[in-house]
């Protein structure tokens, strides 16, 4: 018998899929990962700004001419001049002020404790090296020598101090041949001329204004003058004007100006100044009288001075925060109180006997006008108000607007009116402690047109 055929009864069954709960979390996962990476590349993102306190300061800074009363004073006689008072001193009537010699006066140097500085004199250039470093930019870098010859007459002062000592020794011993003379009256004391003694303001022209090729000449102790040569000059008063060449942009804006406020860089100090101006020549000259403080600047013709055209403090806000929404404008007496709390909103005309009650938020208020800001956004179109205990009605028609900001304080944006005080190329100074505007540290939208009121800030 052929061989036996033996079949199988063995089945194959299908193995049963088991559902992996681990991959189907991790694909949610994923998913949302990705979702939230695409939302977030391509929403709009709101950069933040921290509002603070700031001021913004517009100064034009110009080089002057000092017009001042002064009178010079001529050698009576031939000789060696030495002086008896400081540059810069104040004299009266009789008081010494130089001797003439026919030789040269020998003084002794002193050395030892008599030599050290007073504690005034200490202080004194700790204040002026001080304003030089508070004060001090690249583009001043002049002013080194400023410092420098201001730290030099108080040395120079206190050497003069030992040599006018000894002269009035030599004096009171009758010294043979030295010969002093007194002052005919009295003013501010100055030991070099330039020729601008007898200029008024009225004389000034534009090419006096330039440094270029000016020249003083100053008297020394102990050298030889001849008679009729100027010796001294005395500033008679404390009157005195500073000429200033003008752009025409800073003509236009200070033409109708009487006063200007003034900064001088030498020593940091401010002061108000008469103003005037003219064309003289084609170019516009500036005038700015003062009836003080001259004698700081005694021993300088050419003055430096910055002209303050504004100086305004308040919160300093960037440009690109500023924005403009469009406002109902209503009048104030239709405010009124209702609703189940003390909210303020107005009344809703619906042509039934009762009106409706709508709580309102106030974005401005105008006191000249009594009228306030309201939010289009939460009237329809047509509205008509209702005025309470009256039957006055007013139809929402009116629109202005309002420059402001976007307050993002609470995480969504909510529109703030700004005052604006005054700007520079990228700030403006908007004014504090408005009911309906910023306070110190607030946050706002950096970009405002890229923002909308109720707009969630993430």
């Amino acid at each position: 018998m052929a061989g036996n055929t033996q079949s199988s009864n063995i089945k194959v069954y299908q193995k049963k899929k088991h559902l992996n709960i681990g991959i189907i979390i991790f694909g949610v996962i994923f998913i949302y990962l990705v979702v939230t990476v695409l939302m977030y590349l391509t929403e709009k993102h709101i950069s933040v700004y921290e509002v603070r306190e700031g001021s913004i300061l517009k100064d034009n800074s110009y080089t002057g001419l000092a017009i001042r009363n002064e009178t010079v004073i001529r050698s009576e006689d031939n000789g060696y001049v030495n002086y008896f008072v400081s540059a810069g001193s104040k004299v009266g009537a009789k008081t010494q002020i130089y001797s003439l010699s026919d030789h040269k006066l020998q003084f002794e140097s002193k050395s030892g404790k008599s030599q050290k500085l007073t504690s005034v004199e200490q202080n004194n250039i700790r204040q002026k090296t001080q304003t030089f470093c508070e004060n001090y930019s690249d583009e001043s870098f002049g002013d080194v020598y400023t410092l420098k010859s201001n730290i030099s007459s108080v040395l120079d002062g206190k050497s003069n101090q030992n040599r006018q000592t000894q002269l009035a020794a030599l004096t009171d011993a009758d010294t043979d041949g030295l010969h002093v003379f007194s002052a005919d009256s009295d003013g501010i004391i100055c030991y070099y001329v330039d020729g601008f003694e007898k200029t008024t303001a009225d004389d000034v022209t534009p090419d006096m204004l330039s440094k270029e090729g000016y020249r003083k000449k100053e008297q020394k102790n102990n050298t030889q003058i001849k008679s009729g040569t100027p010796v001294y000059k005395l500033i008679k008063d404390d009157d005195w004007t500073l000429v200033i060449p003008l752009t025409k942009e800073c003509a236009k804006e200070l033409k109708d100006s009487s006063s200007v406020h003034v900064r001088f860089p030498k020593d940091n100090e401010t002061m108000t100044a008469a103003f005037s101006m003219k064309k003289v020549k084609g170019s516009y000259l500036g005038y700015l009288a003062f009836d003080s403080s001259m004698v700081r600047y005694a021993q300088d013709r050419f003055v430096d001075v910055e002209l303050i055209l504004e100086d305004q403090s308040g919160l300093k806000i960037p440009k690109s925060a500023i924005t403009k929404k469009d406002f109902y404008v209503i009048p104030e007496d239709y405010l009124t109180q209702g609703g189940n709390s003390n909210s303020t909103g107005v009344l809703i005309d619906t042509g039934k006997e009762n009106a409706e009650f709508q709580a309102v938020d106030i974005y401005y208020r105008d006191t000249q006008t009594g009228s306030v800001y309201v939010d289009p956004d939460d009237f329809e179109k047509n509205t008509t108000l209702k005025k309470a205990g009256s039957s006055d009605t007013y139809q929402l028609s009116e629109t202005k607007q309002l420059k402001g900001v976007y307050n993002i304080n609470r995480g969504y944006a909510v529109f703030r009116q700004v005052q604006i005080l005054c700007e520079s190329d990228d700030y403006y100074i908007v004014q504090s402690g408005n009911d309906y505007g910023l306070s110190n540290y607030d946050h706002i939208a950096l970009t405002g047109k890229d923002v909308h009121e109720g707009d969630v800030i993430s």
